[in-house]
């Protein structure tokens, strides 16, 4: 069989199919069960190369500029800038690993699927469930900020009650079909871009113009990036420590690798959007923090509103500071969209792995593994009730429990390409055609600098929290995959990845 003839048969159809702790050893039909979706239960392949560029930029443009970027530049002031293009050429190689096995053999489980069977089933068990996880606490972050965003212009509207009606808005476009979600994620991720553009370009003119209308802050220089305690105001200490938010900022780039699986051709659109990416985002967060500090001195933003908003409200441009309002509130839209997105379609492969229930397989006559979504967005709908009950701490659990569960999807993703490689054998390694540069040095790097960022958010009092819930997560997801292997039917062990033995080669076009 082709590329082409794979390609069309659907994302997960042509793998290897290992039973789980859901699932029987019955057949074919008990493990990969047919839903009453089209295509006998497979997914459409609907997304064209332009979602995928956008899904994939805009899914990493989120809070973690809009709103979170203020805390790492609170820490670090204007070497922020540094630490930006050290993880974003880091997280780089995360997603090079990745994309070498997305191309390879397209999955909508991505990594987890990978990890199932590449490493063994308890890995992809854990892979999936813990990327779920994930995406929910980053929905939840964006949730928790749309209120802030709301309430800019109307004070009086509570927080939790934006985020219940965000989180009904963006379930029914989840709903309606995969070609609807990349167009509303498409325009969603186009506004973002726009803005973005848009706010440099109008900084640049502030600060080179001259305009100062406030007079109780310097006027905009570029001199403000070194006058106001140096460029590492914060000492090696706070530079360290803003590794941590800018971590969080890049989280979500790994949502390429879902696409995958509806990507109408992978092969294509999987590697162009993976490099192009990265040098993208590292262009709009270093380019848009490099002119914030210069209109707004580092040490003058306050952290309550976005920077964004703050830069233009300082320079008395009100109709500007409520177009970007508008922007950021997109971006948090755009992000849970992709979240829900995401969640969906791992809950679709963990069910087909026989690593989740059988009823996440089921999809809608539009193809929408609705099952999933909808049980996605009851769980997130938790945080209403946090936003609620803890409105001024909310966005800083969340994010803390979302970077470390992002670390856990890192260190997965690395060790399976490591794994993958071994498996598929020195011949067909070498006819990779897009492949992790620099291999297991490369890999071995970023494992060591994956574990560094651990041990600095262990000396943050706001961040030591997600480092000991962390391994008490593994240890949850490790004991329920135990238990539901226990109540499998006893027809034997779980084949491992080795016994399952490589996967047919699937070489360049």
């Amino acid at each position: 069989m082709n590329d082409t003839d794979s390609a069309k048969r659907g994302s997960d159809s042509a793998e290897p199919r290992s039973p789980g702790p859901f699932q029987s050893k019955r057949g074919p039909d008990s493990i990969e069960p047919r839903s009453s979706g089209p295509a006998g239960g497979e997914l459409r392949r609907a997304l064209t190369n332009r979602h995928i560029q956008m899904i994939a930029l805009g899914g990493a443009i989120g809070t973690g500029l809009f709103y979170g970027s203020a805390s790492g530049i609170k820490l670090a002031g204007p070497s922020i800038l540094v630490a930006y293009a050290l993880c974003g050429a880091l997280i780089f190689f995360v997603v090079r690993a990745m994309g070498e096995m997305s191309v390879h053999r397209p999955s909508s489980g991505s990594f987890s699927r990978y990890a199932n069977d590449y490493w063994s089933p308890r890995a992809g068990f854990v892979a999936g469930w813990n990327y779920w996880f994930n995406y929910v606490a980053v929905a939840m972050a964006e949730l928790t900020v749309v209120g802030t965003y709301i309430q800019y212009w109307f004070p009086s509207v509570p927080a939790w009650a934006s985020a219940a009606v965000v989180l009904l808005i963006i379930t029914a476009i989840n709903l309606v079909g995969v070609r609807a979600f990349g167009e509303f994620e498409f325009w969603f991720a186009i506004i973002k871009v726009i803005a973005v553009v848009g706010m440099i370009v109008l900084g640049v003119y502030v600060i080179v113009a001259g305009v100062d209308s406030n007079p109780h802050l310097p006027a905009p220089s570029f001199s403000h990036l070194v006058d106001h305690g140096g460029f590492f105001p914060g000492g090696l200490d706070g530079f360290l420590l803003s590794f941590v938010f800018v971590m969080f900022s890049f989280g979500g780039i790994e949502l390429i690798g879902i696409t995958a699986g509806e990507a109408d051709d992978p092969k294509r659109s999987i590697p162009k959007a993976i490099n192009q990416v990265v040098y993208r985002i590292l262009i709009f967060y270093i380019g848009a923090l490099f002119v914030i500090m210069a209109v707004v001195p580092w040490d003058a933003i306050n952290g309550k509103l976005s920077p964004f908003v703050q830069i233009f409200d300082s320079v008395g441009i009100q109709a500007a500071a409520h177009i970007l309002n508008f922007v950021v509130l997109t971006a948090a839209l755009s992000v849970y969209n992709s979240g829900l997105y995401s969640n969906g379609r791992m809950l679709y492969s963990l069910a087909r792995q026989g690593n989740a229930p059988k009823a996440f397989t089921r999809l809608s006559r539009r193809g929408i593994p609705f099952v999933g979504v909808l049980f996605s967005s009851a769980v997130t709908a938790a945080a209403v009730a946090i936003i609620y009950f803890l409105p001024e701490t909310a966005f800083t659990i969340v994010i803390s429990t979302t970077l470390a569960s992002g670390i856990i999807s890192w260190v997965i993703i690395l060790i399976t390409q490591r794994k993958f490689r071994k498996v598929i054998g020195p011949h067909n390694e070498a006819e990779l055609s897009f492949k992790l540069p620099g291999g297991k040095t490369t890999n071995s790097i970023v494992l060591v600098w994956l574990a560094g960022l651990l041990t600095l958010m262990a000396f943050s009092p706001d961040y030591r929290t997600a480092v000991i819930i962390l391994p008490i997560w593994l240890a949850i997801l490790f004991i329920a995959y135990a238990a539901q292997q226990r109540r499998r039917d006893p027809v034997g062990p779980v084949p491992s990845a080795k016994s399952v033995g490589p996967t047919p080669f699937h070489g360049a076009r």
